[in-house]
């Protein structure tokens, strides 16, 4: 009995850790992914690192350096007041936008991409940035442009404005698979803070629109769809990385072929141990490696949607919607990650969150994580707050 009561309690989540002062679910989740990433990363990437360095090592040192600074990273964040990112929701997009434009001036081009800058030995991905900064400033444009949102179209329309901006400076990398995480998580912001329906039709028409042009217009991004709706056509071509997948999640069937087996990791798979990390994990831990990586995802995109509902409902407006844009990101690039490795979407270099290995990726999700517990943080603050003030005010008996 005493068993159950405690899982009973876990499975409430932070309703059942009053005395907590942040939610340890939380922390469990991202912390229990990131493990899985290193994991995971460690065994797709063997081969790559004696290929291109002779180290078997090389890339987990890599991710075990990114895994190190990100953890830095997201405890200096977790100190941070968020109000603070109410502040300067502007200047992050401003320094978004500035970065933005300088990786097409003096940006590596990689795989005919261009995204990102060097440093040195390091290299910093915009993109990655970029995302949070732009969910930052919704979150704080929704506050203060409530009114204008809700009752004019103007308050959608310059939101829209912002979102055509960084779209088109991504899409000059070219990068659209930020792009389509953008879109997706700042239109469900918008319909969030109170936009009219017509409006969110009209904005869903035009994106699909805009989405079908930029298809048409560029080569490579046709052959992709094409290569998507029948992989098999060309199989050594144009549909040899999703080929390539879906035989990892054969192989891998329902209990997979065990830790380290994987076969499409020995320079078979392109990417192995980033975009498509996720094929070697089915590969190796079959089904029941993808369902409990799945579900834990989900219950960490699950937290931070209650986090953010919680959060508006005391008033904590920006707090609420900068959560809630947290979940939906995590949310959508989960989706569009998984869908490309098992051929459900079509290819995109999207990683998945806290577990594909890319140093830029893992720092900014980290700091989202971290963000979420701070919001978490201050709202529990709050309502002990609200509760010992009415403990003080409630007269006295004696």
């Amino acid at each position: 009995m005493e068993f159950l009561a405690r899982t009973k309690s876990y499975l409430l989540g932070a309703e059942a850790q009053q005395g907590a002062a942040y939610d340890r679910q939380l922390l469990l989740l991202a912390i229990v992914l990131m493990m899985v990433g290193l994991v995971m990363v460690a065994s797709a990437s063997l081969p790559e690192g004696i290929a291109l360095g002779n180290d078997p090592f090389m890339f987990v040192k890599k991710h075990l350096t990114f895994l190190t600074v990100s953890l830095c990273a997201a405890v200096c964040v977790l100190n941070v007041p968020i109000a603070f990112f109410e502040r300067n929701s502007v200047r992050f997009l401003f320094v978004a936008i500035a970065l933005l434009v300088l990786v097409l001036v003096i940006g590596r081009t990689v795989n005919g991409s261009t995204r990102w800058i060097s440093f040195g030995p390091l290299n910093m991905q915009p993109a990655e940035f970029a995302k949070f900064a732009l969910f930052t400033y919704f979150s704080g444009y929704l506050v203060r442009q409530k009114d204008l949102l809700q009752e004019s179209y103007k308050g959608f329309v310059n939101g829209l404005l912002v979102i055509a901006v960084i779209s088109a400076l991504l899409l000059f990398q070219p990068d659209f698979g930020s792009v389509m995480v953008i879109l997706t998580t700042s239109v469900a912001l918008l319909f969030i803070g109170g936009a009219k329906l017509v409006h969110f039709m009209a904005l869903c028409v035009v994106a699909i629109l805009l989405g079908v042009l930029a298809v048409i217009l560029s080569p490579y991004r046709m052959r992709r769809i094409t290569s998507f709706l029948d992989p098999w056509d060309d199989p050594f071509g144009s549909g040899y990385q999703l080929t390539q997948s879906l035989m990892a999640f054969g192989r891998g069937s329902f209990s997979g072929e065990g830790l380290g087996n994987s076969i499409q990791k020995l320079e078979y798979l392109p990417e192995a141990h980033t975009d498509f990390v996720f094929a070697i994990l089915a590969e190796e831990l079959g089904f029941i490696g993808v369902f409990i990586v799945l579900m834990l995802q989900m219950l960490l995109v699950f937290k931070a949607l209650q986090i953010g509902r919680r959060s508006l409902e005391v008033d904590q407006s920006f707090a609420g919607f900068l959560a809630i844009s947290i979940g939906v990101w995590f949310c959508f690039q989960t989706l569009v990650n998984v869908g490309a490795a098992s051929g459900l979407l079509p290819t995109k270099g999207l990683t998945l969150p806290l577990v594909s290995y890319g140093g830029s990726s893992l720092l900014v999700m980290s700091c989202a994580v971290a963000v979420l517990l701070r919001i978490d943080y201050e709202y529990r603050a709050q309502k002990v707050s609200i509760s010992t003030n009415t403990m003080s005010n409630a007269p006295s008996h004696e």
